[in-house]
């Protein structure tokens, strides 16, 4: 199966071997919590959805090739009834990897590989030019950050509950690509690159602990 997209991105189905495990947290423009983040047939807050999904790999591998530490940001633009498809996105990795360690990544990000991402791809209609760029991920037990100097300034921080040490979850929530349990956040977001422009302050964040395979 091949699904050509403008920006030079295809979304090509390739046999091979690979899994995935880590953190990803997200910040959108919608208001807590995003509808679309439930099901992609929920309208969003507005026309436009925007925002980031931040991850770092703690451990992975595809076809014998480690991806251990490394990072990645998809940057997306969608309709507000995000079933509807014709995103836009864009895919930021981390320059410490190497050409195949980006070149893995990237096919997982992209879908061509299979898993949760292949479903998510069949949604974009436009991927941007991938790009290698200096990624900082700060991880803390309530918040979490993601910088990419002169592009990118994201995080997300926990709601706390009646027992004030401790976050606001979902338990037993489906979705593609994070883990059943959650931790439902605020967060904000300033990102440019000319093409999309997102800015958000309190708005919907989340993050869990990933695991992917094909």
């Amino acid at each position: 199966m091949r699904e050509e997209a403008s920006g030079g991105v295809a979304a090509e189905r390739v046999a091979s071997q690979w899994w995935a495990k880590g953190l990803l947290f997200e910040n959108c423009n919608c208001t807590a919590v995003c509808p679309g983040h439930v099901h992609f047939s929920q309208p969003c807050t507005h026309e436009v959805c925007h925002g980031f999904w931040a991850i770092r790999v703690r451990e992975g591998e595809v076809d014998g090739v480690r991806l251990d530490g490394l990072d990645a940001v998809v940057v997306y633009e969608s309709p507000q009834v995000m079933i509807d498809g014709g995103w836009r996105e864009l895919l930021l990795i981390s320059d410490q990897a190497t050409e195949r360690q980006r070149a893995g990544l990237e096919a997982i990000l992209t879908g061509s590989l299979g898993g949760p991402w292949e479903v998510l791809g069949r949604f974009v209609k436009e991927w941007l030019p991938t790009r290698a760029v200096r990624i900082e991920i700060e991880d803390e037990p309530m918040s979490k950050k993601v910088r990419i100097a002169g592009l990118l300034e994201g995080a997300v921080s926990a709601i706390r509950g009646r027992n004030r040490a401790q976050p606001v979850t979902f338990e037993n929530i489906y979705n593609q690509i994070h883990d059943p349990h959650q931790v439902i956040a605020r967060g904000e977001t300033r990102f440019d690159d000319g093409r999309i422009v997102i800015r958000t302050e309190g708005t919907h964040g989340l993050w869990s602990n990933f695991t992917w395979g094909p």
